[in-house]
């Protein structure tokens, strides 16, 4: 790997080892930057848009996780701990063995974390065979089998409130789930709910229209401004309040998004923004108030709908501040969220900060429309280049 002089940055430290931790980290080391340390605590990667193919059943496991150590870029230092704190007046990160780390630049993807405990009841059901979800590995491989499985019954999919990563995934299982029990002529005799708290499947217009039409396809019974305020597994039933009126609902198998929200360790260091993530110009990624600080992924303040799509540009924008600063590249709020709504199509959303559509291929209007160019776009063509041009700092 050919590097120019190492830019003087000091250490630069990247909490998250995770699509954005691992991206940043390998397009500096390409920069030429020597010292880079990722504190990550988990010892396997995880590619997490396919955990929703997974549940849907047309994706393996196998296809999903390498061991951390093998993704971490050549010359980046790992360190598998958690943080616990950041301290920014003394330009250090306090880990849970106690160790402190110091940084010249710090990085923070740490992502976003699931609150299975703030519905009552949802993390104890998520121990049972009738609970999955497309957000966990696990639970992504008992979705696959319980929604493969079921012939007949109630299946209930709900999709979390933002703040959350790529909140409309939790539609791409329920979409895949209908289309094979189409196939196999069984859907007639099953019920399938989907509960939102949004008050449309899509925010923009023309994404949603697509959807409905799905929606209304697979005949699915849904559920608007809705919220989950409590799940009881012995009686396999959960509670939902729409405009103040509580429906109870029973369910064979619950497909469940789990709440989510920042890292309480980022209010505690004092980074905090208004909605509680890291508080950083949303076209800079860098810190309101600590100039040596970034912020990219789903832990950052830039976007009201977060995704992995969003990480490329807001590597790029990070990595030439810290190494090529004239070029003042600015992140433009570009996000994406795929629908994969049969097991040969999908509708793929592209979008800005403001809700407007931003095709990736300039001119390209209709490219949210439903299409099997974008089901093999995210079914094999992006994991691809995760795999070998996102995680080297190479896209």
């Amino acid at each position: 790997m050919k590097r120019s002089a190492s830019p003087s940055l000091g250490p630069v430290v990247v909490i998250g080892g995770g699509n954005a931790g691992v991206s940043i980290a390998a397009r500096l080391r390409r920069r030429g930057v020597a010292d880079v340390t990722i504190i990550e605590p988990r010892r396997e990667h995880v590619y997490a848009p396919l955990q929703s193919h997974i549940a849907g059943g047309v994706a393996d496991r196998r296809e999903v996780v390498r061991p951390q150590a093998d993704v971490t870029p050549r010359g980046v230092v790992w360190v598998p701990e958690r943080v616990v704190s950041v301290r920014p007046g003394e330009k250090s990160v306090e880990l849970s063995s106690g160790r402190r780390i110091a940084y010249g630049q710090l990085i923070i993807a740490a992502g976003i974390e699931q609150r299975w405990d703030a519905i009552p009841g949802l993390q104890e059901a998520s121990t049972g065979a009738a609970v999955v979800s497309n957000y966990t590995l696990d639970l992504a491989d008992a979705a696959s089998r319980a929604l493969r499985e079921l012939d007949s019954g109630t299946v209930v999919f709900t999709q979390a409130a933002e703040p959350a990563s790529c909140a409309g995934v939790a539609q791409k299982p329920l979409y895949l789930a209908c289309d094979r029990w189409r196939r196999r002529g069984v859907l007639d005799r099953i019920r399938v709910v989907f509960v939102t708290p949004e008050s449309a499947p899509f925010s923009i217009g023309e994404v949603a229209s697509e959807l409905h039409r799905s929606l209304d396809a697979y005949g699915v019974e849904t559920i608007y401004d809705a919220e989950v305020v409590d799940v009881r597994s012995h009686a396999s039933e959960l509670d939902v309040v729409v405009g103040g009126q509580k429906t109870t609902i029973g369910y064979d198998v619950l497909h469940a998004a789990p709440p989510q929200a920042a890292a309480a360790w980022i209010a505690e260091s004092g980074l905090q923004g208004n909605d509680g993530f890291v508080d950083v110009d949303r076209e800079t990624l860098r810190h309101r108030r600590w100039e040596d600080i970034w912020a990219l992924g789903d832990v950052a303040s830039v976007t009201p709908v977060r995704s992995g799509g969003a990480i490329r540009k807001q590597a790029k924008v990070i990595a030439d501040a810290l190494t090529r600063p004239h070029r003042r590249r600015s992140y433009d709020g570009y996000s994406e969220t795929p629908f994969t709504v049969t097991a040969r199509t999908a509708v793929f959303a592209e979008f800005d900060r403001l809700g407007r559509l931003q095709p990736s291929i300039p001119r390209w209007r209709t490219l949210y429309r439903e299409r099997r160019f974008t089901y093999l776009m995210d079914r094999w063509v992006l994991p691809w280049v995760y795999w070998n041009l996102i995680l080297r700092g190479r896209a």
